[in-house]
């Protein structure tokens, strides 16, 4: 019988290895060819290695050429921490009052910002613009941090998690005089702070990769996220593949980096949601 389930863990062990290679390989492919010449990119069979080491020029150019990434990664680095912080503290907030703080009509409130969330984005897009013209937010990185300052699916993930949390906590609190902003800011937000980790990886990783909103709300040139500055990139260098790899490569970093730095707290947020479920 243990034989068997070792036998078991080890095809399980071997198809995941397998399936994670799979999924690497792409990504392998792409960080080759922005260290190679731009003849050896797509020879066949695919040399892992390059041949001759040109990545270095080929990163410069992408970061310090006529159309600088640096610049585009602040603009992007600005947006994405500021949404991604605004985001978890509105929809942490919101996921307290509808779980914790009785009022009239609060289940009802809730299902309204739930049905919001039936609502295509594309619906509402020529009204939001037509506001942020009048309101003098088009064309601004605040106007894109507006944009993605709260989230439905946010706000019902957390209160999900901040249900979890016994009201005894709150009752105590409330007895020794503290208010609600207190409760939540010393009690439920640190009992719940893998699932807004989760959260917040979510947020960064949504706000990073948008290019609908900074498409149509962006039209300064300075003012363009990594998104933006990626099509603007593969426009202008087309036909030199090693230099658009150079650039997806240094694109995806930050994507990398936050996963690796929350993974932990990814988990703890999918454990705690697996017990409490």
């Amino acid at each position: 019988m243990s034989l068997t389930l070792d036998v078991k863990k080890l095809l399980v062990t071997v198809a995941l290895a397998f399936v994670g290679i799979v999924f690497v390989l792409p990504f392998a492919w792409m960080l080759s060819a922005s260290f190679k010449l731009e003849g050896e990119v797509f020879t066949y069979p695919i040399r892992w290695i390059p041949q001759e080491w040109i990545g270095f020029s080929n990163y410069k150019e992408v970061w310090f050429g006529d159309h600088p990434f640096w610049k585009y990664y602040l603009n992007s680095i600005f947006v994405t921490v500021v949404t991604t912080v605004v985001s978890c503290t509105v929809s942490a907030m919101a996921a307290y009052g509808f779980s914790k703080v009785q009022f009239p009509a609060g289940k009802w409130l809730f299902f309204i910002v739930l049905a919001t969330f039936m609502v295509p984005q594309e619906g509402i897009l020529v009204p939001q613009f037509i506001l942020y013209r009048m309101i003098g937010l088009f064309d601004s990185h605040w106007g894109l941090i507006l944009l993605g300052s709260f989230s439905v699916l946010g706000t019902f993930m957390l209160r999900q998690f901040f249900m979890g949390v016994h009201n005894e906590f709150i009752e105590s609190a409330k007895i020794d005089g503290a208010g609600h902003l207190r409760i939540f800011a010393q009690i439920a937000f640190p009992l719940v702070k893998p699932a807004i980790a989760t959260y917040a990886i979510l947020r960064f990783i949504w706000t990073w990769n948008d290019y609908k909103y900074p498409l149509i709300f962006l039209r300064t040139d300075s003012l363009f996220t990594i998104q933006l500055a990626m099509q603007k990139f593969t426009s202008i260098n087309g036909e030199f593949y090693s230099l658009i790899m150079a650039a997806a490569v240094s694109a995806i970093l930050p994507l990398l980096m936050m996963f690796v730095i929350g993974q932990k707290r990814v988990i703890e947020g999918i454990a705690m949601g697996g017990v409490k479920g």
